[in-house]
């Protein structure tokens, strides 16, 4: 997809794609995996992102990864974008993954920021240069200072923006409204901000996000869809109706570490083992009751 097109298109509801496992979690489950896609594009979703936090990727091989963002591209087909999230806190190796990615198919490439070494903005901002140069896609960087310990700053932001023409989208991580309000106010069109964090995903779009990242809709595609939809007909009163109902959920879907909860919601509609590979484990007793008791009050409304 031509840039031009490709940052028109980020908007909506993209999902970040679990990756369901085997009993043993040692092997990926692709007949599930399949169907999650084709349940994705049947709800009309805008996006999908293979390999992202909520796809497992910090304990995905490099063969499975480049597996799943195959198995994405063919069955999206062309209709919506297909975004990869390739990027570790090694640069050499994040971009041998991106081109992986790329011949797999991925129409865009997510770089978070690296984790655990703690780069400065300086730094921060190389790594995303680095890859850029690299490669002739589009890219969305990802800010989510509570996984990686670093939190990029608007100017570090705009100077990535600067010196990066096919960087056009941010997915905004950071728990709040600051960086993103401050993002669209000093660079305006320049680049699509997308939510990162479901319960926030009505507040972020009032002030200019386009729409979000979701893991809920995993479970929920059409329904995240409807509050998306609404706020960018600018029916505020639907939008804020079915966010206020949705907003339980996303709280249960995040009440252990991302994607335990998922993937236990995803076992109790019946589409995929609760199974993840540790050190993530699969969720507890008392999380899969809340989903159920949650889910069940959320449907009957």
């Amino acid at each position: 997809m031509a840039q031009a097109n490709m940052i028109q298109r980020i908007r909506g509801v993209f999902t970040a794609l679990v990756t369901p496992m085997s009993e043993d979690a040692r092997s990926i489950d692709r007949e599930a995996f399949q169907a999650l896609l084709e349940r994705q594009l049947d709800a009309g979703i805008s996006g999908l992102i293979a390999c992202g936090t909520t796809g497992e990727t910090p304990t995905l091989l490099a063969s499975e990864m480049r597996d799943l963002i195959a198995m994405t591209a063919q069955a999206a087909g062309g209709r919506v974008p297909v975004v990869a999230g390739t990027a570790n806190n090694d640069t050499w190796d994040t971009i041998e993954l991106c081109k992986g990615a790329v011949k797999s198919g991925a129409d865009m490439l997510m770089i978070v920021m690296p984790y655990y070494n703690k780069p400065s903005q300086e730094g921060m901002i190389k790594h995303v240069q680095l890859i850029h140069d690299a490669l002739d896609v589009p890219l969305m960087i990802y800010n989510i200072p509570g996984r990686t310990g670093v939190m990029l700053s608007v100017d570090s932001t705009l100077r990535m923006l600067d010196g990066c023409e096919r960087l056009i989208a941010v997915k905004d991580a950071t728990g709040g409204l600051a960086y993103c309000q401050e993002v669209l106010r000093r660079a305006g069109d320049r680049v699509a901000v997308m939510c990162g964090d479901d319960g926030l995903t009505l507040p972020m779009m009032s002030v200019g996000v386009r729409g979000v990242v979701s893991v809920t809709s995993n479970i929920f595609p059409r329904e995240v869809l409807r509050v998306v939809d609404a706020m960018e007909k600018g029916d505020l009163p639907i939008a804020r109706r079915e966010h206020l109902r949705l907003l339980p959920v996303h709280e249960a879907m995040f009440c252990e570490p991302n994607p335990q909860p998922c993937k236990a919601a995803g076992a109790l509609r019946g589409w995929m083992r609760p199974t993840a590979r540790p050190p993530m484990v699969e969720a507890s007793e008392a999380t899969k009751a809340l989903l159920k008791k949650t889910f069940e009050e959320y449907l009957a409304r």
